[in-house]
């Protein structure tokens, strides 16, 4: 078996420094460093006062030590890294393009006052599950012992276990609809019509290509899919 420190190691990077992030924010929150109110996106504390830094610091607070905030690590932890050492293996770039799109499309949906949720750290995990979910459709998945289903359910099933437990609706419910617009744009739309008009944008590329922390060597496969002849990813339940 390997040790805590190696198994860290060997996380994917993009995955590794967004749950790091996500445990610091609460490690700091939980220490009284910081306070919630600090990460809180509050569109008009933001637009009128200026508070550029909840743009940011929304999307990496999953809440206080709890079992609910635990469940959001694992989550990044399972679900992040099989997408990042899976579909994206190779492809740091578009992981990273995914969670740029992610964290913007969150940000834009939580502005609209009937949606509104101050915190988007769970939304943007609620995202990655929904992602991971259209990528292992098949796979089986057995939930707390009790229920085995297929992948494909899994963001509904957690949802429904959040209500049931009382927990706000509308964060999970906002990492869906992120998530199967990111997926529709780079999968179900490049399928039906053989373009891709969600490339990971140059600057990401170079972004991931300058810095050492990433795979020097980066293959975009997403930006093929502008290709006539594109062969995109669907599936089919029990296919």
């Amino acid at each position: 078996m390997s040790s805590p420190a190696e198994w860290y190691k060997s996380l994917p990077p993009v995955t590794k420094i967004y749950g790091t992030a996500c445990l610091v924010c609460t490690v700091a929150c939980q220490i009284g460093l910081l306070t919630p109110f600090d990460f809180a996106y509050i569109p008009r504390l933001v637009f009128f006062n200026f508070q550029v830094h909840k743009l940011f610091t929304t999307l990496f607070f999953l809440g206080k030590f709890s079992i609910n905030f635990g469940i959001r690590l694992l989550m990044i932890a399972r679900y992040g890294v099989q997408l990042e050492s899976g579909p994206f293996q190779g492809r740091t770039a578009d992981f990273l393009w995914m969670m740029i799109f992610g964290a913007f499309s969150l940000l834009v949906l939580a502005a609209i006052p009937p949606l509104q949720s101050p915190f988007l750290g769970i939304s943007l995990v609620f995202m990655l599950l929904y992602v991971w979910s259209r990528e292992f459709p098949n796979a089986s998945i057995n939930i707390y012992g009790l229920v085995n289903l297929k992948a494909f359910y899994l963001p509904w099933a957690m949802l429904c276990l959040d209500v049931i437990f009382g927990s706000p609706i509308i964060p999970d419910l906002l990492g869906i609809v992120a998530g199967h617009l990111f997926y529709f744009l780079t999968v179900l739309h490049p399928l039906a019509t053989g373009r891709n008009i969600l490339k990971t944008p140059q600057w990401v590329q170079k972004l991931v290509q300058r810095t050492r922390y990433f795979n020097p060597v980066q293959n975009s496969a997403r930006a093929d899919r502008t290709d006539p002849v594109f062969r995109g990813r669907s599936y089919r339940l029990g296919g």
